[in-house]
C-alpha cells in the first residue's frame, strides 16, 4: 500500500471514529473561537478576512504566506467578573512565498473564592481561593500554491483547568484566494478531524467539521490619501451555532440550507479607512441581528517596526469590553523594509526601457545623419565671377583694367 493511501485511511479514521466513541457536543475547545486580535475585534469580529491581523494565525493561516518579517504581536482584554484573556504569537517568514507562526493564550479568571460543600461561610476574607484558566497552543503554516490561492493549516491544543482538568485538540484548513482590484473570498474548514476533547473522569468529547465563509474588498482614495475596505464574515454553514441565537434566547432558524437568511443574519462585518499616514478608523458588527452588538476601533502605525491597535466591544447583556494589541519586529527595528516583488519587477523592467530607448534614438540619429548629409556636405554653388576672378589671379595671366 502507497504512503498516499496510509494518510487517506487515517484521515478517514480520525474523522468517522469520534462518532462512535466520543459524545457529540456543541462548542468543544469555544475557547478557540475567541477573537484574538484589536484589529480583527473593531471590524466586527472578520478574523477570516483580514490579511495584516497578526494576532490572528489561528483562524486565518494563509495569511503567514504573504508576511515579509517576523512578527511578535500581544493582545489583552478584560472580560467582566475578572476573566481576562491574554494571547501571543509569534509569525517567521520563509524563504519563497510561506511562512510559520506560533502563539500562546490564556483565557481565565484567578482568585476566586471556594467554600468546601458543608462548611461554614468564613467571616472577612479568610477563605481559600481557585483559579480556573483554559491554555491554547497553536501552530500554522501558510504557503501560496498557484498564483493568487494560497493555503493554510492550523494545529491546536487546549488544556483546562476547572474542578478537573481536561485536554483538547483541533485543527483547521482553508484556503484564499485574491482577485483582481483587491477583491479576495476566503473559506475555511474548522475542527476538519473534528475538534476533541478528554476529560480527567474519563468523559471524551468532540463536535463536527463547521466551515466558514469570508470576504474582502479593498478600494484606494487617493481624494482622501488612504483606502477603504469592507470585510464579511460568515455563521457555521453545517450547523447551528450558540452565536445564531439572538440575545433573548430564541433560536433564530437554521443552517444555510435550511435558512439562508437567518444564516446571513448570524454573520459579522466591518469597514475601515486606513490612512497613508499610518491611522486607521474602523466599524463593525459582531451580529448582524442587533446593532447593539457594534464594534469600534483605530490602528497606529507608530513606526515601521511598531503597530497598535484598539477595539471597543459592545454587547446587549453583558458588560461592553475593551481590547489592546501591540505588534513589533525585531528585523524592522535594526534593518530598513524591503523591496517589495512588485516594486523589484518594476524597477527591472524600468532598467530595461533605458537600453531600448538609448538604441532607438542610436538609430534614429543615424538616419537622421544620412538623411542631412546631402545638405551638411554639399558643395555650395560657385557663381561664374568667383571663378573667374580665381582662375585669373591664379593663372600668371594679362590683367588690365578699361
Amino acid at each position: 500500500m502507497s504512503f498516499s493511501r496510509y494518510i487517506f485511511c487515517f484521515f478517514v479514521l480520525v474523522v468517522t471514529l469520534p462518532g462512535f466513541s466520543f459524545d457529540r457536543v456543541t462548542g468543544a475547545n469555544a475557547t478557540l473561537n475567541i477573537v484574538p486580535g484589536a484589529r480583527s475585534a473593531a471590524l466586527g469580529g472578520t478574523v477570516m478576512a483580514q490579511k495584516e491581523e497578526l494576532v490572528g494565525i489561528t483562524d486565518n493561516p494563509w495569511q503567514l504566506a504573504l508576511q515579509e518579517y517576523a512578527w511578535g504581536s500581544f493582545s489583552h482584554v478584560a472580560y467582566f467578573e475578572g476573566t481576562v484573556y491574554d494571547m501571543a504569537s509569534m509569525t517567521l517568514p520563509l524563504e519563497g512565498m510561506h511562512g510559520i507562526g506560533v502563539s500562546f493564550s490564556r483565557f481565565g479568571a484567578n482568585d476566586i473564592p471556594w467554600i468546601k460543600e458543608g462548611e461554614p461561610i468564613p467571616e472577612g476574607s479568610d477563605y481559600r481561593t481557585l483559579n480556573i484558566a483554559d491554555w491554547t497552543f497553536s501552530i500554522a503554516y501558510g504557503r501560496r500554491l498557484w498564483k493568487n490561492l494560497d493555503l493554510g493549516i492550523a494545529v491546536h491544543g487546549l488544556y483546562r483547568e476547572l474542578d478537573q482538568t481536561g485536554w483538547g485538540f483541533r485543527s483547521d484548513v482553508g484556503l484564499s484566494y485574491t482577485f483582481p482590484k483587491n477583491f479576495s473570498v476566503a473559506a475555511l474548514l474548522k475542527g476538519w478531524t473534528s475538534s476533541a476533547a478528554k476529560w480527567e473522569s474519563g468523559t471524551f468529547e468532540y463536535e463536527s467539521p463547521e466551515l466558514y465563509l469570508a470576504a474582502s474588498w479593498n478600494y484606494p482614495i487617493r481624494y482622501f490619501y488612504g483606502s477603504f475596505g469592507a470585510y464579511w464574515q460568515s455563521a457555521g454553514v453545517f450547523h447551528n451555532e450558540a452565536r445564531d441565537l439572538d440575545f433573548e434566547g430564541n433560536e433564530r432558524g437554521g443552517d444555510l440550507l435550511e435558512s439562508p437568511l437567518d444564516w446571513l443574519s448570524g454573520g459579522r462585518g466591518g469597514i475601515e479607512f486606513a490612512f497613508d499616514f499610518g491611522l486607521s478608523l474602523r466599524a463593525g458588527l459582531s451580529s448582524f441581528t442587533t446593532f447593539e452588538s457594534f464594534t469600534v476601533g483605530a490602528g497606529v502605525v507608530v513606526s515601521k517596526f511598531l503597530k497598535v491597535d484598539y477595539a471597543f466591544e459592545s454587547h446587549p447583556v453583558l458588560s461592553s469590553v475593551h481590547r489592546v494589541s501591540v505588534s513589533i519586529s525585531p528585523w524592522l527595528f535594526f534593518n530598513d523594509p524591503k523591496e517589495k516583488k512588485e516594486k523589484q519587477e518594476k524597477s527591472f523592467v524600468e532598467k530595461e526601457e533605458p537600453v531600448e530607448t538609448l538604441e532607438m534614438q542610436e538609430t534614429i540619429e543615424e538616419h537622421q545623419i544620412i538623411e542631412k548629409e546631402p545638405e551638411e556636405f554639399k558643395e555650395e554653388p560657385v557663381t561664374v565671377e568667383e571663378t573667374e576672378t580665381e582662375v585669373l589671379e591664379g593663372s600668371g595671366g594679362i590683367y588690365w583694367e578699361e
